[in-house]
């Protein structure tokens, strides 16, 4: 049995254990981790974009309301392959997020807790990569939770858009804003619009998510000029 999986049953964690076996998504989870192969090309590998919208950003009072993902093969957006889930979140809506993600307290009230929600997420991301616009952020969220609910965080390699943009200009010609001093936008709405992609109805999860699958589109088809070609390759540029 896997270290990580050793782990987890050490847990005893019974809420995800039924006769003292893991959660089956839980294990589908850990067992696609332990496969994960770094050497992979990236036109080949998984990706999991990802979005999240809160009730704000403090990580100790804050919490999850909505979450957003869409899968990816190399640059190919799977648009049949997505996930969207508002959550009954732990902490209260308050009046300025209503504002900003448009998710009201009824509405979320009859929504399930995000601890019924984390395993069938695990079972939509197995072991893709994430990619997502400040992704840290949606880590440290989901991370928090999961740690509660499970005894361990997320597993997957996760790489930030914002940080893809600065490499890939840092190796573009020198005459790009970059080289030249320029200072930048880069919000992920700033991004959208110098690639030209339609952005409506933003501080949506899924719909964010779908912009930044563009973006990353934009971006794959760049790195393997600048000898970036294998997942491993491509988690250390972040």
């Amino acid at each position: 049995m896997p270290s990580l999986l050793k782990k987890y049953k050490q847990k005893n964690l019974r809420k995800y254990i039924k006769t003292e076996d893991i959660h089956p998504s839980v294990l589908n989870y850990l067992l696609a981790i332990e496969q994960l192969d770094h050497n992979i090309e990236i036109e080949e590998a998984t990706y999991i974009v990802l979005d999240t919208e809160l009730t704000g950003l403090n990580i100790k009072r804050d919490s999850i309301v909505s979450i957003g993902a869409i899968k990816m093969l190399g640059g190919r957006i799977d648009l049949s392959n997505i996930y969207y889930r508002v959550v009954n979140p732990k902490a209260q809506l308050t009046g300025q997020s209503i504002v900003v993600h448009g998710i009201t307290p009824s509405e979320a009230s009859v929504c399930p807790k995000i601890d019924i929600i984390i395993p069938e997420f695990l079972d939509f991301c197995g072991n893709g990569t994430f990619i997502g616009h400040f992704v840290s952020i949606d880590q440290a969220f989901i991370n928090k939770e999961m740690t509660k609910a499970l005894g361990f965080p997320l597993q997957n390699p996760a790489i930030n858009t914002q940080d893809i943009y600065k490499w890939v200009r840092k190796h573009e010609d020198k005459h790009c804003a970059f080289h030249s001093g320029l200072a930048e936008d880069l919000d992920l709405l700033s991004l959208a619009n110098k690639y030209s992609i339609p952005v409506s109805n933003m501080h949506n999860a899924i719909v964010d998510a779908f912009i930044t699958a563009q973006l990353f589109q934009r971006f794959i088809k760049l790195l393997p000029k600048y000898g970036v070609k294998t997942l491993r390759d491509f988690i250390r540029i972040n």
